[in-house]
């Protein structure tokens, strides 16, 4: 049988194992900023639901900084479907990024097992 391939060198398995644990952080960061913008789109959401309830003559205002600009009904109710609609496209954009670092993961900790076995059956 042919002989067994040599040992990896420890640096390979040392940055096998510092990737693994920078994705995995990369993955909890997506985690967080998906919770924040999914908090976003429902606080948009509800925001939104209510402004409808409201006869079209109230007076609303949108905060601007510092102050509070008058504006129509229809902006508001426009500019708080727009921040859901970018919400969501954000949201779906980390979840691609997420599963794409996932794998990374899954790819980097079998390497990792498989170093080992090698080392193993020397």
């Amino acid at each position: 049988p042919p002989p067994p391939p040599p040992p990896p060198p420890p640096q390979a398995f040392t940055e096998l194992q510092a990737k693994v644990i920078d994705t995995q952080q990369k993955v909890k960061l997506a985690d967080i900023q998906i919770e924040q913008l999914s908090k976003t789109k429902k606080h948009a959401h509800l925001t939104d639901t209510e402004v409808m309830m409201l006869v079209d003559e109230t007076r609303m205002y949108e905060g601007v900084g510092r102050m509070f600009i008058l504006q129509s009904k229809g902006v508001i109710h426009n500019q708080l479907l727009e921040k859901q609609r970018i919400a969501e496209e954000k949201i779906k954009e980390l979840e691609q990024k997420k599963s794409y670092l996932e794998r990374s993961v899954k790819e980097a900790e079998d390497n990792i097992r498989e170093m080992l076995m090698a080392r193993r059956a020397q």
